[in-house]
């Protein structure tokens, strides 16, 4: 069934159905505050699986006191990463993929725009797997035992709920997250502090043994929670900023986004740590169940709502990637195909033995393409044009189809980021990384490759215009 055509929205009166696509939002339909952000990313983030990622720091030896310093570190430059990219979407009201038209060109923004789909749509089914967990686990103690099939009908009742709202759109996911999370705090709230009276926290004694084993764990941490979490994050901020009113300060945008994702992404993962750090292990619903017992049931029904929350996100972000690429369909639409190729996904996830394993699998291809891509973005942005965009050139087809410097960059940047990164597969283990102790700083090489590259490559280019006496177009080279 068609969605029904909104009137033309207000500031005072939002619509109730998303009708933008990828063409730049208007004044009108900007009418989200600092504050909508910080709900979206808190909800986005208030999930099992960053108290699960916070407990590898325990699984990798190191102690506990030593996993949340890494945790709050590494986040702190992660997240601020991610507010930066946020100002992109707000000082535009374009989303992040067509934003990346000024670096690549019209048709070289293709490139990242299919990997960003399709990886959104593998990220619905990673977070939906952690439900199933969570709601099986949460059944059983109720005595509800359906096996195979209980679970399968949960994870359609779930699908079907997030795939509606990430169909409504932008409008439908700011009012879930911020009627919603707050209660989810709380409740979180209660959970730490309930959790941390019911266990003896060990501070001291992790199994690491020597500088390089703990300093190979650092890496694999600040990868896995740390600097990669926020940078994770990146293609994505745009997407929902754009809808922030103008008049809005960017330091209050920049603050609410980067403290969105930091303050429950360090406040669970250092909850997974503590738990993990007394002996409580990492698997989520064992986690829960094990420091609330019977307890801990209605907190489950709550906490599922964190994946559901990063899910319509996904969902969304998905459909724009994929009407960034050329996909002349509506939005509703695209969003609609992307969550049965999701469902997909899911089934495959679900049959698989290990959900460390995929996830893992999962996190390493992102941040091998990612940490090239928002190198070569921020330079971009902030270094050649100095925070400056001519939107209106981003939907026209003046101006070069393919930016090669660009995609130059990303190129070498993705083959650094694989040089000097470790997973868990051999294809995933690269040759710095192994040479190195098994250490992982993909996120790093990666994107200070691509970003230095795409700079001097830049400076070449205009250093050719200036001898062949071609004026440099402001478009590519401002401010080089």
């Amino acid at each position: 069934m068609t969605p029904p055509s909104p009137s033309h929205p207000t500031a005072a009166e939002p619509p109730s159905f998303d009708v933008h696509g990828v063409e730049p939002v208007p004044e009108h339909g900007r009418d989200s505050s600092a504050m909508d952000q910080w709900w979206i990313w808190v909800g986005a983030n208030v999930a099992p699986i960053n108290w699960v990622l916070g407990a590898l720091g325990i699984t990798l030896g190191l102690s506990l006191w030593e996993t949340l310093l890494v945790i709050a570190a590494g986040n702190a430059i992660g997240c601020a990463v991610f507010g930066a990219f946020n100002l992109m979407g707000h000082r535009t009201g374009v989303n992040q993929m067509v934003l990346g038209r000024a670096a690549f060109g019209r048709r070289g923004a293709i490139i990242p725009g299919v990997i960003q789909g399709v990886l959104t749509m593998g990220w619905v089914g990673v977070n939906t797997w952690v439900i199933l967990d969570l709601a099986v686990a949460m059944l059983g103690e109720l005595g509800i035992h359906g096996g195979a099939g209980l679970k399968y009908l949960v994870a359609a009742v779930v699908m079907a709920l997030q795939l509606g709202l990430a169909v409504v759109g932008f409008y439908a996911i700011r009012s879930f997250e911020k009627y919603t999370v707050p209660a989810t705090v709380l409740v979180m709230a209660v959970m730490t502090v309930l959790s941390l009276t019911q266990v003896d926290l060990r501070w001291s004694g992790g199994s690491a043994e020597g500088g390089r084993e703990k300093f190979t764990a650092i890496t694999q941490l600040l990868t896995a929670i740390g600097v990669g979490w926020g940078v994770s994050w990146v293609p994505y901020s745009a997407d929902y900023s754009r809808f922030v009113a103008p008049q809005v300060p960017a330091r209050r945008v920049f603050w609410a986004t980067a403290l969105g994702m930091y303050v429950p992404t360090v406040w669970l993962a250092a909850l997974g740590a503590c738990l993990a750090g007394a002996g409580k292990g990492g698997d989520p619903s064992q986690l829960v169940i094990a420091s609330f017992g019977t307890m801990a049931l209605p907190v489950l029904l709550l906490i599922m709502h964190g994946p559901v929350a990063t899910n319509i996100l996904n969902l969304y972000s998905c459909s724009l990637a994929a009407l960034t690429v050329g996909v002349r369909v509506a939005r509703w639409k695209v969003t609609l195909l992307a969550g049965a190729v999701a469902t997909g996904a899911l089934l495959l996830f679900m049959r698989s033995p290990s959900f460390a394993e995929s996830f893992d699998h999962w996190m390493a291809s992102i941040l091998v393409w990612i940490s090239p891509w928002a190198g070569v973005m921020l330079v971009e942005y902030y270094v050649l044009r100095r925070g400056r965009v001519d939107v209106a050139s981003l939907y026209t087809q003046d101006g070069p189809p393919w930016r090669w410097r660009a995609l130059a960059a990303l190129g070498a940047g993705i083959v650094a980021g694989w040089c000097w990164q470790y997973g868990l597969v051999p294809a995933m283990q690269g040759p710095l990384a192994r040479a190195l102790g098994d250490t992982d700083f993909s996120w790093l090489s990666g994107g200070l490759v691509a970003g230095g590259l795409h700079y001097l490559l830049a400076r070449q280019e205009r250093r050719k215009a200036r001898r062949g006496g071609t004026p440099a177009t402001p478009d590519v080279l401002t401010g080089v």
